[in-house]
């Protein structure tokens, strides 16, 4: 994916969708080692460190390097499905196979620990009383529910990891989840219910703590893609 990619699922976000990604063909077997072969539309912004995008509004694009490769499908697959409106993800994800899709995102999910990187042991921020307030105000469906208790444990595979994603990616994920525009917005009715409540001031600070909390996540340089393959 090129330089005019902003951004992938989350990728972010918020990176953040309960998401349920299509079942796989039959003849679809993921391979990383190709999928490393067909990142080139990927790295010019998911492989650059602090790598920002300009739409819908200056953000960070998402880390993606250990994320689940069935999120990473679901993400896909809704830009590809219209289900997240975005229009270079659209694009690109309308030119991946099924069995591109699958391949990047087994690719994607091995970066994380291919080098051996422990999940991080600093202990997680205790979230203020007014955060621990927002995560609790959807009583019966709360954050948690899905996304763990840190962030970093989802309850599916098609959830993301959020711990330690960038805040200003998640702010704008979140946001997401109210557009209904033609070139923006994500259709995902349990995230819809949950960002329904908040103002965007409550949706940055929730945002703000949850980029605070100790994740796998990370950008994966250019330069290491490039000699791995």
């Amino acid at each position: 994916m090129n330089k005019l990619l902003t951004t992938m699922i989350s990728l972010t976000g918020l990176a953040v969708a309960c998401a349920t990604a299509p079942a796989l063909a039959q003849n679809v077997t993921p391979n990383a080692e190709a999928g490393g072969r067909k990142v080139q539309m990927c790295v010019g912004c998911h492989g650059i460190v602090g790598y920002q995008a300009s739409f819908p509004e200056i953000h960070k694009v998402p880390m993606i390097a250990g994320q689940s490769a069935s999120y990473i499908t679901a993400a896909l697959n809704a830009y590809k499905g219209g289900d997240r409106k975005h229009p270079t993800m659209r694009a690109i994800a309308d030119s991946l196979s099924e069995q591109d899709i699958a391949d990047v995102a087994a690719y994607y999910s091995t970066l994380g620990l291919a080098e051996g990187d422990a999940p991080p042991e600093a202990a997680a921020r205790q979230p203020s009383e007014k955060v621990q307030a927002l995560i609790a105000r959807n009583a019966d469906n709360n954050c948690t529910k899905c996304h763990g208790a840190n962030f970093n444990t989802p309850n599916d595979g098609t959830v993301p990891k959020l711990a330690g994603q960038h805040a200003d990616y998640l702010f704008v994920a979140l946001k997401s989840y109210r557009a209904n525009h033609v070139y923006l917005g994500r259709s995902n009715a349990v995230m819809g219910g949950q960002v329904k409540p908040f103002s965007n001031a409550e949706l940055k600070e929730l945002a703000n703590y949850i980029s605070s909390l100790p994740g796998e996540l990370k950008t994966v340089p250019e330069s290491r893609i490039h000699h791995a393959k």
